[in-house]
C-alpha cells in the first residue's frame, strides 16, 4: 500500500515545537536510549518493570517462546490483578485515598470510594459470585452501564481468578447472545437499565431475549436494580444485587499464573462473528503499570479521567485497571461530552476533581467543537490539568489545533488497539515530551518495534506509506490469542507478514521516526492508478473553517476507476452553500495533494454513522454509495442517520456508482 503523495504532513512542520518547552535534543536522546534498551534487551527491560509490582511469586522466566510465533511473558510468575489494584494499595497506606469518583449528570448523583471502601465492596461481591459457584477460570459476562457496580464486578471476577467479558451496556440481544455462546459464562451480571440523554434503556428485556437466543445457559443472573426503572426478576434464576450482598461473606484473592486469562473483550470481526481478544494477568499488569508512569506521567494520588466506557478497551485499561494499579484516583463518568448538560462537561469535571490527565477520543472533542466552536463554555479553572490524551481513531490536525489553541494544554495523540490493550505509539509524557507533529502519534513506545511494510513484506523507507506491522514478540499486555480459536488469531494477525503482528492499519514513519497512522488499510482509493489515503484527504477537509467533522470515501468514476467523496458536518453557526464549500474543498485538496486526487464532490450531512465508541463506519458508507446490501451493525450509535445519508446520495445520483 504505497502512495506517491506525502505532502500534507509537511504543511505543519513549522508548528512541530508547539507547547514543548524543551527545545534541545535531550528529550529525543532520552527516548532513543529507552527504546533501544527495550529492543536490545527485552527480558532485562521487562524484568525491571515487573519488579515494581507486588507479586505473590516474582517471575524468573521473563520471556518464553512456544510453538511458532506464540510467546509468553512472566510464565512462572504468580499474582492477582485485583490484589494489585486494591489490597496492595491499602497495604501501602492508601486506604483512605479516593480510588474511584462516580459522576453521573444523567442521574444527578455523585459518589466517592476510598481504596478501602472499594476493596470492601469488591471482596463482598466476589463472595456473591463465589456463592453462585464462580471459581478460577470460570467466565462471567458483565452487561452494565457506567455505574460503580461495573467496576466492582470486574474487580470481583479478577479477585476470584475468574475471567470477565464485559459487553457494552445496551448492545442488542443478538450480539449479547453471540458473546454468551462464545464465552460460555457461569453467571451474568447486569442492571435493570441504562440511562442516556432523555431516555432509559431497559437492559433486562434485552438480557432475557439474549438468553432465549443463546444455546448456552447460565445458572444465575445478578441484577442491580436502578431506581429509574426496576426490572422484573425471574424466580430461581435472577438474583437482586443488594439482597445477594447482604448474605455474602468477603472473598480472598485467588493466586493465578501470569499467563492465566484476566478477561475476554470482543471486537468486530470481518466474518461477522466477534473476536474474543484474550488478555492475560501478568503481562497486562506490568504493561499498564509501565504505561501510567512512562506515557501518562501519573502516579499515586494523581487524578486520571478516561472519558470512555467500561465496555471498550479504554475503559478496561484506563478507567479500571491502570489507574488503580498505579495508586491514582479514577473518574467513572456517566455522561456525554455534550448535552449533559452542555459542551463544558469535560472542563467542569477537570476543574471539580483536579484532573491531571484527560483522555478521550477525538470524536468527543469534535462534538465539543461543533457545539461550542469558540470554547465559550470553558470558564473553569484547569490549572491542575497537565495533559490531554486522545486515541481510538485518527486525530485530525484540525481537531488537534483547536483543542491546543482553545484549551492551552499539551495535546498528545497516541495510537493503540483493542488487541494491544495499551499504546503502540505515543509522546512519552513521563519521560520527556518530544516536539509534537499534528497528524502523528509521535514515536513507537519502548517495547514496540514498528515497521512499515510493502505488499510483499519489504521494509519501506521514511515517508513511504505502507502497512504498519510490529515485530514479534509483542510486548507484555497484548493479546495472547482469540478465545477458543487460536487459528483465527494466527490467520488474522500473524500470517500476513511472518515474524510480525499485522495491525491492519496503514501509515508511514517520517525521517525523525514519527509515526503517522492514516487509517485502516482498506481506507485507500485508487484514482487513475494512484493509491491515495482517504485519511490524508480528511485532514485537509477538516481544516476548512466551516467544517466540524468529515469523512472521505471512494465512489466509482468511469474513466479513473474511483474518485473521492467527502461527507461534511458543519460547525454550529456556520452558513455556507454546499456548492461553495465543495469548490473550496476541491481547491484545498488540489493545493495539498495535487490534481491527481480528482477531488470534486462534497455533500453536507447532519450526522455520520458511528460506533458507540466514536469510530466512523466508513465501510457502511462505501456500501451505501455502492448501492449494495448492508446490515446495520449492533455497534452503531444512531441508525437513523443511514437513511438520511442514503437519501442525499440518491438525490445527488451518487448511489450505485462504486
Amino acid at each position: 500500500m504505497t502512495s506517491s503523495n506525502q505532502h500534507f504532513h509537511q504543511q505543519h512542520t513549522e508548528h512541530s515545537t508547539e507547547h514543548n518547552t524543551q527545545q534541545s535534543n535531550q528529550p529525543l536522546s532520552t527516548y532513543q536510549q529507552l527504546h533501544s534498551h527495550a529492543a536490545s534487551a527485552p527480558e532485562l527491560f521487562w524484568q525491571q518493570q515487573a519488579a515494581l509490582l507486588d507479586w505473590f511469586e516474582a517471575p524468573t522466566q521473563i520471556l518464553t517462546q512456544q510453538d511458532g510465533d506464540h510467546y509468553q511473558w512472566f510464565a512462572d510468575g504468580v499474582l492477582n490483578t485485583c490484589y494489585l489494584a486494591l489490597d496492595s494499595q491499602v497495604k501501602q497506606g492508601r486506604g483512605d485515598q479516593t480510588a474511584l469518583i462516580y459522576d453521573s449528570p444523567v442521574t444527578g448523583s455523585k459518589r466517592n470510594y476510598s481504596y478501602l471502601q472499594l476493596l470492601d465492596e469488591v471482596a463482598l461481591f466476589a463472595g456473591v459470585l463465589q456463592q453462585q459457584g464462580v471459581g478460577k477460570g470460570d467466565r462471567v459476562v458483565i452487561y452494565l452501564p457506567m455505574i460503580p457496580q461495573a467496576v466492582i464486578a470486574m474487580l470481583a471476577v479478577a479477585r476470584l481468578g475468574a475471567v470477565h467479558s464485559v459487553v457494552f451496556g445496551g448492545f442488542s440481544a443478538h450480539e449479547l447472545a453471540l458473546r454468551i455462546d462464545d464465552a460460555t459464562p457461569k453467571v451474568i451480571v447486569s442492571a435493570s437499565c441504562g440511562i442516556e440523554i432523555n431516555r432509559l434503556i431497559a437492559y433486562k428485556p434485552l438480557l432475557d431475549e439474549a438468553l432465549e437466543l443463546a444455546q448456552h445457559q447460565v445458572s444465575h443472573c445478578i441484577i442491580f436494580q436502578r431506581e429509574q426503572l426496576v426490572a422484573e426478576l425471574q424466580p430461581g434464576r435472577d438474583l437482586d444485587w443488594n439482597q445477594a450482598m447482604t448474605s455474602a461473606s468477603p472473598a480472598a484473592c485467588v493466586p493465578v499464573k501470569a499467563t492465566d486469562p484476566l478477561y475476554i473483550l470482543y471486537t468486530s470481526g470481518t466474518t461477522g462473528k466477534p473476536k474474543g481478544v484474550v488478555r492475560d494477568n501478568g503481562g497486562h499488569a506490568v504493561a499498564l503499570s509501565y504505561s501510567m508512569r512512562t506515557i501518562y506521567d501519573c502516579g499515586p494520588g494523581d487524578v486520571f479521567f478516561a472519558a470512555s466506557d467500561v465496555g471498550w478497551v479504554v475503559g478496561h485499561s484506563y478507567i479500571v485497571y491502570a489507574p488503580l494499579i498505579a495508586g491514582c484516583t479514577s473518574i467513572l463518568y456517566e455522561g456525554k461530552p455534550v448535552f449533559t448538560p452542555d459542551a463544558g462537561a469535560f472542563w467542569r469535571l477537570c476543574a471539580e476533581y483536579k484532573v491531571k490527565v484527560l483522555f478521550a477520543a477525538p470524536t468527543a472533542f469534535r462534538a465539543v467543537r461543533k457545539e461550542d466552536p469558540e470554547a465559550a463554555l470553558q470558564t473553569y479553572d484547569l490549572s491542575a490539568l497537565k495533559y490531554i490524551f486522545m486515541a481510538g481513531e485518527r486525530l485530525d490536525p484540525a481537531t488537534y489545533y483547536w483543542v491546543t489553541d482553545k484549551i492551552g494544554k499539551p495535546v498528545i495523540d497516541h495510537w493503540w488497539q483493542t488487541e494491544t490493550g495499551w499504546a503502540i505509539s505515543a509522546n512519552l509524557a513521563g519521560v520527556a515530551l518530544l516536539p509534537a507533529k499534528a497528524g502523528s502519534a509521535t514515536v513507537p513506545v519502548p517495547g514496540y518495534q514498528v515497521e512499515i511494510l510493502s505488499d510483499d513484506g519489504s521494509r519501506l523507507g521514511p515517508k513511504e506509506q505502507g502497512y504498519i506491522a510490529i515485530q514479534l514478540p509483542l510486548p507484555p499486555g497484548c493479546l495472547s490469542t482469540i478465545w477458543g480459536n487460536d487459528d483465527r488469531f494466527v490467520d488474522g494477525y500473524l500470517r500476513t507478514f511472518p515474524g510480525y503482528y499485522a495491525s491492519g492499519d496503514g501509515g508511514y514513519l517520517d525521517e525523525d521516526g514519527y509515526l503517522f497512522v492514516m487509517g485502516r488499510t482498506d481506507d485507500v482509493i485508487n484514482v487513475a492508478g494512484h493509491r491515495l489515503s482517504t485519511g490524508e484527504m480528511e485532514q485537509i477537509v477538516a481544516s476548512h473553517p466551516a467544517v466540524a467533522e468529515c469523512c472521505v470515501i471512494g465512489i466509482h468514476e468511469a474513466i479513473k476507476g474511483q474518485q473521492p467523496l467527502a461527507m461534511v458536518l458543519l460547525k454550529n453557526g456556520s452558513v455556507i452553500e454546499e456548492s461553495v464549500l465543495e469548490a473550496e474543498l476541491a481547491a484545498m485538496v488540489r493545493k495539498e495533494i495535487g490534481a491527481l486526487a480528482c477531488f470534486k464532490k462534497a455533500i453536507i450531512v447532519k450526522r455520520l454513522p458511528k460506533t458507540r465508541s466514536g469510530k466512523i463506519l466508513r465501510k457502511l458508507l462505501r456500501q451505501i454509495a455502492a448501492g449494495s446490501e448492508y446490515s446495520i451493525p449492533s455497534t452503531i450509535d444512531d441508525p437513523a442517520c443511514l437513511a438520511e445519508i442514503q437519501h442525499i446520495m440518491a438525490e445527488k445520483q451518487l448511489v450505485g456508482q462504486l
